[in-house]
């Protein structure tokens, strides 16, 4: 008998299509790239692949198009050692893909064309309804419809993670209120809070604290280099904790596409692997991963595997 499900992903599934440039262009600019890849992406992909990678037992709630493009991801995901039993491939539907440019720098620049993700629904929750019992944690974001996250969410009893990205100015109270774990960057947050910017850890902890009035349990920004800040409706203010992240030189930033994703991963896993694990040491594992990530190309291609 199969072991049982660790962590649940329900979500997005896109091709990658990356351009890699000296720099980001400029509005109407046309420039010369060093090099092109395609890879496997979107956000609920990422996240599950990096949860696998680091050796939880995981699955995935996705939507994929009947073409190549879906044909070649759910072959991906196998070897990834996903268990795809409902990841879907739809007649008439064109698998999602993002088309990325990635500077020398690091910095990158992404669009979308979600597809088949807008195909996820709330009935997708009740047909997977035996991981949903079993799996110890769940992870949603916001590239698929929101309906059917908020069911999803609902329908869980375990620890769950809402990564809320794409952000959006007006989140649903009901989505930060039904995640056990409200996690965006720092770009996100201050979307999210009608804050100017968020550039220091007091400026972070304030954003928390916005959050948690506007109903989120327990929040964590990631802040890039600066590690992460978490705090949740029961701490004050002043016990809010800043996790710093490891060093990385800037000559070994090498693309940041991926970073969030495997934070999000390693973070479910850690909680799934660790219930009994102080949150902040779950985040400071998390940092480590998403710090490994940047220093390789690529976005599911760049996360570590646990040794």
């Amino acid at each position: 008998m199969a072991e049982p499900i660790e962590v649940l992903v329900f979500g997005s599934a896109i091709i990658d299509f990356i351009c890699y440039t000296p720099r980001l262009p400029k509005p109407g600019e046309t420039l010369h790239g060093n090099s092109f890849q395609t890879g496997f992406g979107g956000k609920g992909a990422n996240q599950c692949v990096a949860a696998a990678r680091q050796g939880s037992r995981t699955a995935l709630v996705a939507k994929l198009g009947a073409d190549s493009f879906g044909g070649d991801y759910l072959r991906q995901l196998i070897a990834e050692g996903v268990n795809v039993g409902h990841v879907q491939q739809l007649e008439g539907q064109t698998t999602g893909v993002a088309q990325i440019a990635v500077s020398d720098g690091g910095e990158n620049n992404i669009i979308i064309v979600v597809g088949a993700n807008n195909s996820l629904s709330c009935s997708d929750v009740t047909k997977a309804k035996t991981l949903f019992e079993e799996a110890k944690v769940l992870v949603c974001q916001l590239e698929t419809p929101v309906p059917a996250t908020e069911a999803a969410l609902k329908a869980f009893q375990g620890v769950s993670i809402l990564n809320a990205a794409p952000a959006m100015e007006n989140t649903p109270q009901k989505l930060l209120q039904l995640a056990s774990i409200f996690c965006v960057n720092e770009t996100e947050a201050a979307l999210m809070t009608r804050m100017p910017s968020i550039d220091s850890v007091e400026e972070a902890k304030d954003a928390v604290r916005k959050l948690v009035g506007m109903g989120a349990n327990t929040v964590i920004i990631t802040l890039g280099k600066l590690g992460a800040v978490l705090g949740d409706s029961k701490m004050s203010v002043d016990n809010y904790q800043h996790v710093p992240a490891p060093e990385v030189a800037p000559e070994s930033v090498v693309d940041t596409t991926g970073a969030g994703d495997a934070f999000i991963g390693a973070l479910a896993h850690n909680i799934a692997r660790h219930p009994q694990g102080e949150m902040a040491e779950h985040v400071a594992a998390a940092c480590i991963v998403a710090s490994q990530s940047v220093q390789l190309p690529g976005t599911q291609a760049s996360f570590p595997r646990c040794a």
